[in-house]
């Protein structure tokens, strides 16, 4: 592949993420999920209390790249919905965590399945080995991303995302 090749392909893919991340703020319109009492970028921070465990709301906002500003009020939405728990630091006790409470759990059980059939309708025409190999070079892509953010002294650094 040329350079220029390659700089259209760039654009081209640089389009179609555009594209992507449009189609998903309307796709996530069409996940079938009960109303769990808080904003879906409040649910979004389920996520990674689930895998990381309980954080403070400053290294949640780090971990999500927002504003904790932000993210103190979805955290807030999320306690008042049941879906999270704020509870003491055990390394500072001035300070508190938010914690993913059992209806937290399955709301995030619910958005992954919805997000996983959603998914699976759309790829429902492909055959297997196609998703196979855009899955791979999907994960490949965004290796490559990630490992570029982190490379950039003027990204900071974020302990366990």
């Amino acid at each position: 592949m040329t350079e220029v090749d390659a700089g259209d392909a760039s654009g081209r893919l640089a389009d179609e993420l555009v594209r992507f991340a449009r189609l998903g703020v309307r796709a996530k319109g069409m996940l079938h999920v009960r109303d769990f009492g808080a904003e879906f970028s409040a649910l979004m921070l389920l996520l990674p209390l689930r895998h990381l465990g309980p954080l403070r709301i400053t290294d949640l906002a780090e971990v999500k790249g927002a504003d904790p500003s932000t993210v103190s009020r979805q955290a807030a939405q999320l306690v008042k919905a049941g879906l999270a728990r704020r509870e003491a630091d055990p390394a500072d006790g001035r300070a508190s965590r938010l914690a993913v409470t059992p209806e937290g759990l399955e709301a995030c059980r619910q958005l992954h399945e919805a997000r996983n059939a959603l998914i699976g309708e759309a790829l429902s025409g492909w055959p297997a080995e196609r998703v196979r190999t855009f899955t791979d070079l999907f994960h490949e892509f965004n290796s490559s991303v990630e490992a570029l953010v982190r490379s950039d002294p003027a990204v900071p650094a974020r302990e366990n995302a």
